[in-house]
């Protein structure tokens, strides 16, 4: 086994975990962490997708008591109807604009000084909203209608430019639209569940072919240690949303991009 290979591996996974659910782009730093670690290519990219499934799987756990509730009452429970119903709606614009854009956006976004400027821009609309403060007039994600599902979800279709952030793009989008800060991050690690599968999904069976065998150990390490870290950040983060602005990931944000760009350019 090359270890050094499986260090990556621990390495990568890890900050997978730590970034997929913050505003700050999972995405962009497994992008610039995969060319400083000189970890690229085919198999690599396969990678960086599959370790999203034990973010998911970390969502899932410490939201299984809502999951199993929302599943045992699906067929006749109607808060349960509606909120699945929102999923859905909020998961079809990234979904649509995803597959219409995936070879372009694959060939031509990812790359360091993209992700640099996407990060330095999401920074700034952060700041902004911030600064606006708009009034939140929904407390729960049961409480939303399908137009603010549907809202949330034209949002996170800006993810779909590496560096902008998945929860980044849906927490702004559903504070601007009039969500609390608690309602708009739990409903954007919900949304994250049909999203992340999907894009997931989609990406390892076209990607099927390139795999072998003594791949195994180096994405079950990946895996183990996204859903690890993935559980840390998800209790921490719902935890400081509660008390706190978002102000320092924006904060970050900006310096990390202006140092990507002035190493890469």
């Amino acid at each position: 086994m090359d270890f050094l290979l499986l260090f990556k591996a621990v390495v990568l996974g890890i900050l997978e975990g730590l970034t997929e659910f913050l505003p700050v782009s999972s995405t962009g730093h497994l992008i610039i962490a995969n060319d400083a670690l000189n970890f690229t290519g085919e198999q690599a990219k396969v990678f960086d997708i599959f370790i999203q499934l034990g973010a998911i799987l970390a969502i899932l756990w410490h939201y299984r008591a809502k999951v199993t509730t929302v599943a045992k009452g699906l067929a006749r429970d109607p808060a349960a109807t509606r909120f699945v119903t929102n999923l859905a709606i909020a998961f079809l614009p990234a979904a649509v604009l995803g597959l219409l854009f995936h070879k372009a956006i694959k060939t031509y976004l990812f790359s360091p000084v993209t992700v640099a400027m996407a990060l330095i821009v999401g920074g700034i609309v952060i700041l902004a909203v911030e600064h606006l403060k708009p009034a939140p007039r929904i407390d729960s994600v049961d409480a939303m209608t399908w137009r603010d599902a549907l809202k949330v979800g034209v949002a996170q279709s800006f993810a779909l430019f590496p560096g902008v952030s998945r929860s980044g793009a849906t927490i702004m989008g559903g504070l601007i639209f009039g969500l609390s800060r608690t309602a708009a991050t739990e409903f954007s690690f919900f949304l994250a569940i049909p999203t992340m599968l999907a894009a997931t999904s989609y990406d390892l069976l076209k990607n099927l072919s390139i795999l072998h065998s003594e791949d195994i150990p180096i994405f079950a390490a990946g895996f183990v240690f996204a859903f690890i870290s993935a559980r840390i950040v998800v209790k921490t983060f719902l935890i400081y949303v509660a008390k706190h602005d978002f102000k320092p990931f924006a904060y970050y944000r900006i310096v990390l991009g202006a140092l990507v760009l002035w190493y890469f350019t």
